[in-house]
């Protein structure tokens, strides 16, 4: 019985590390380091690269799979405030490992007006420390990066709301704007 009991206390310490583990904000990609180059297909075919956006701002959004509940969520979100993010010169990708054709549907079904890319191997996710891999079940985490026109990380979401997430990048994103104004157009005297 004590045997039994304690090999169940030792199974439970080893999922609850686990699930730590896996919980843990990424360390490597911090805001104002490079991000990670990637060339992924989008639902329509089309490779997409980090320097395709050089210049310009990008919302670039991982997440698990296509038309689940948080997801869908999500992704409708980002697609009713596109109007706004594009008046602030951004663009919004989002990336997971499903198929393209996944991608396709789920993008056609919400009527998504941003690209899905597919990142099959999930090499993607991991440069960018958003892949949680069980072996035989991966999947992406639900992060964000907003990339700056000059290709470093400007803000980075660990925690997402899928409801309010969008807001709140919107929100970063425009602080992150009047930031980079003010400094462009201060005098250099004190």
């Amino acid at each position: 019985m004590l045997k039994m009991m304690m090999a169940g206390l030792a199974v439970l310490l080893l999922a609850a590390s686990a699930a730590f583990w896996m919980l843990r904000p990424g360390t490597h990609r911090t805001e104002g380091s490079a991000a990670p180059d990637f060339a992924l297909q989008d639902q329509n075919g089309r490779t997409h690269r980090l320097s395709d956006y050089a210049g310009r701002w990008l919302v670039l959004y991982f997440y698990p799979r296509d038309d689940t509940p948080g997801c869908t969520q999500e992704a409708c979100r980002f697609r009713d405030d596109i109007g706004v993010l594009g008046k602030l010169d951004a663009t919004v990708v989002g990336v997971s490992i499903d198929s393209a054709r996944s991608h396709a549907d789920f993008s056609r079904k919400y009527r998504l007006p941003f690209p899905l890319l597919s990142d099959p191997g999930g090499r993607t996710a991991a440069d960018y420390d958003s892949l949680l891999n069980f072996g035989l079940v991966r999947f992406a985490r639900r992060h964000t990066f907003i990339i700056a026109p000059d290709g470093r990380i400007a803000a980075r979401f660990d925690r997402v709301d899928p409801a309010r997430h969008a807001k709140e990048v919107r929100d970063v994103l425009l602080g992150l704007q009047r930031a980079r104004a003010t400094q462009i157009f201060s005098p250099p005297w004190p």
